[in-house]
């Protein structure tokens, strides 16, 4: 089945995670797939391939191993106009959109229903997520991910909204009257998502709703504060995310610790920082003013696509010198991957901004040269006393000739990062997950930033939280949906005889136009 939305962020990702989730419940064997993911936030599966972090979580939601057969293909913006294009885990090049839409994504289209015919070869259920809209009119002869995969694969299609935004019966029809006859004929039902308030007043509409369309409403999801999975992009849903919004449980000592995230251009991977949000006492926020991090107990630059660009727009705002007389004042700084590499002394990018050579801010023993293959890794190590696990996902590579590791093997082998007095750099993502190194990483931070009230929290289980929510995601899908309607649609494909809805987009020959 595929789940699909009248816009962006209209909740595909988190009502196909639920289905995932009550699917797996019910002992099925499910896979989450998204063929076409445009995001900036990642993920490095256990045989080394990169997908989007949503797909990840729901694999999770799943109760799978998520693979780079769940998300065939994967655009990184660098920049308004171009992406790095990421096939089958692996990135393959840099092209324009213009460049994409005019040829290459249609040629795709075999290698995405490849992948989707393996997974349906070993799973019960594949459920399916869009992109957008289904009604993108301009894109529909090169689809590969909404109604061109629907099509070729045979897909029946429910359509998400949101009527948080408001319009949402005019964009369920308005969506089902923009797309072709054929594809019209695979969109079975609807699915409100995010109301609030009585659904009697609602009723209404549904049963008009489905007299124009004639198709049922499968689904009406109440609102639920803190229940996005790890974003495709976009500040809103981080602090949100995975663990829900920031825990409302009260610090456990005098003292909070606050967390000022800079939100740096092309940001990747802010979901980092998901991990401090989930605990009590932790105060995180994303900032783009110098002045806003004159009362941080910590200042975190975060991973972001363009390294080099965002180095000078920190030189730009005055944020690299408010980082760097931080750091002369003994207060807590961490770079993670992107940020890492702009606290070195030099970078050398004949790759991704072509800048050539190029000076960091000097606060770490580090050089950095961007080499043309992708580091795509699992590692694991020991920190402050504590075992981590993250994942890498960078073209920079360093040479550190001095300080502290920030993570060594075992044997006290220095693994990755770098440590000068309170600035600490990684590349590693997702280490901050690990529960005995991110306390103990807090305790010191604590330490140097003079928050001596500050107690972590010894019950904190991210990983723990993170199912929590998945099983709130399967909680609104079972006891809010129709669930013997969508197993229906999953079992037995779309209904025969949906009624067209005028004036409907023409015909044209695009990506799954003869299946």
């Amino acid at each position: 089945m595929l789940v699909a939305g009248t816009t962006s962020d209209a909740g595909k990702s988190v009502v196909t995670a639920g289905i995932c989730r009550w699917l797996s419940r019910k002992g099925m064997k499910v896979a989450p797939f998204k063929a076409q993911n445009m995001s900036l936030n990642s993920y490095v599966t256990r045989e080394g391939a990169e997908i989007g972090r949503a797909q990840a979580m729901q694999a999770a939601a799943a109760r799978t191993e998520p693979t780079a057969l769940m998300n065939p293909v994967l655009l990184k913006p660098g920049g308004d106009r171009s992406s790095q294009v990421v096939l089958l885990g692996r990135p393959v090049g840099e092209m324009t959109a213009q460049g994409y839409h005019s040829g290459r994504q249609e040629r795709l289209l075999d290698t995405v229903a490849d992948c989707l015919a393996e997974l349906r070869r070993s799973h019960d259920a594949v459920i399916c997520e869009g992109a957008g809209s289904p009604a993108e009119i301009n894109l529909r002869r090169t689809d590969i991910v909404n109604m061109g995969l629907a099509r070729a694969a045979g897909l029946p299609v429910v359509v998400v909204g949101d009527i948080d935004r408001g319009g949402v019966f005019a964009s369920f029809f308005g969506t089902t009257a923009l797309l072709a006859e054929r594809d019209q004929a695979l969109l079975a039902g609807y699915v409100v998502n995010k109301f609030r308030g009585d659904v009697a007043l609602l009723e209404p509409g549904l049963e008009m709703l489905h007299g124009l369309t004639g198709r049922p409403v499968l689904g009406v999801l109440p609102f639920r504060r803190g229940l996005g999975i790890d974003a495709e992009d976009g500040l809103a849903v981080s602090l949100g995310g995975a663990v829900g919004e920031p825990r409302e449980a009260a610090p456990l000592g005098s003292d909070v610790l606050r967390i000022a995230v800079v939100a740096l251009p092309l940001m990747s991977n802010f979901t980092d920082v998901d991990a401090l949000a989930a605990e009590p006492g932790v105060v995180v926020r994303f900032t783009a003013r110098p002045e806003e991090l004159a009362d941080a107990d910590l200042v975190v630059l975060p991973g972001t696509r363009g390294t080099v660009k965002a180095l000078a727009w920190l030189r730009e705002r005055g944020l690299a010198e408010a980082v760097v007389r931080r750091a002369a004042e003994g207060r807590p700084v961490l770079g993670i991957c992107g940020g890492f590499q702009m606290l070195g002394e030099r970078i050398e990018d004949d790759v991704e901004s072509r800048a050539g050579t190029v000076e960091g801010l000097g606060l770490l023993p580090l050089r950095v040269r961007f080499a043309q293959e992708k580091t795509l890794a699992r590692p694991s190590g020991r920190a402050l006393g504590e075992h981590a696990e993250g994942y890498e996902i960078h073209h920079g590579v360093a040479e550190v000739t001095g300080g502290e590791a920030l993570f060594a093997d075992a044997g006290g082998n220095p693994l990755d990062g770098c440590r000068i007095g309170s600035v600490r750099g990684t590349h590693w993502h997702g280490a901050l997950e690990s529960d005995g190194f991110r306390r103990a990483f807090l305790r010191a931070v604590a330490d140097e930033a003079g928050r001596t009230g500050f107690v972590p929290a010894s019950d904190t289980g991210f990983a723990a939280l993170r199912e929590e929510q998945l099983d709130r995601l399967g909680d609104l899908i079972e006891e809010h949906a129709d669930t013997d309607a969508l197993l229906r649609l999953i079992e037995s494909g779309p209904p025969a005889g949906l009624p067209f809805v005028g004036p409907g987009a023409p015909e044209a020959r695009h990506a799954g136009a003869s299946s």
